[in-house]
């Protein structure tokens, strides 16, 4: 099964959909899915290296958008939706302690959870929960979500070849492996949320 769907994400980055599809897990992504964007960003990406950079752009841009979403969620639907949200994840206690250090920290909170595999929709619920300047918020989220996309594209334009070889030699290795660092990430925003 996980090498059906990783061959059809390499085929799929040759279909014209295939940049709307990476495009609209991204922006879920930010708000409410669970599923991060690179589990179409990399295969695409090793698929066509050329393209990395724009996979990079649009998955930035959208993660950014789904990212004001996430603030509005958070902002004004809350009590309904975001809150929901928040519970879903576990994180029902610790949101006010959150919403506190916004307060002091809240571009360096915005940017380091953005870089992380911490996930990001937390960050967004709750900047917008927090009442965090919305200018500031997706100013940081372009910087964060940018960072970490295009790293990605970075070392997928650069060694995806040699990436690619690894990837499909050990594919069940490695898709444990992003589930593993996905898991981290909500066990790390568990313990520092």
């Amino acid at each position: 099964m996980l090498r059906r769907i990783y061959d059809w994400c390499i085929d799929a980055a040759h279909k014209p959909y295939a940049l709307w599809i990476m495009g609209a897990v991204s922006f879920a992504e930010s708000s409410f899915f669970p599923v991060p964007p690179d589990v179409m960003l990399i295969p695409m990406s090793l698929a066509r290296p050329q393209r990395a950079w724009l996979y990079a752009l649009v998955c930035t841009a959208t993660s950014v958008v789904g990212g004001i979403l996430g603030y509005g969620i958070g902002a004004l639907l809350y009590d309904s939706v975001g809150h929901w949200l928040i519970e879903f994840y576990g994180l029902g206690g610790k949101v006010e302690a959150f919403r506190a250090s916004y307060a002091e920290w809240g571009a360096l909170i915005i940017i380091g959870k953005g870089l992380t595999p911490i996930p990001y929709k937390l960050v967004t619920i709750t900047s917008g929960f927090a009442g965090y300047n919305i200018w500031l918020f997706v100013l940081c989220s372009i910087i964060a979500r940018g960072g970490r996309f295009f790293v990605v594209a970075i070392l997928l334009n650069r060694y995806g070849e040699w990436i690619r070889v690894r990837i499909e030699s050990h594919l069940g290795l490695w898709v444990a492996l992003g589930a593993a660092v996905l898991e981290a990430g909500f066990i790390v925003a568990l313990r520092m949320i």
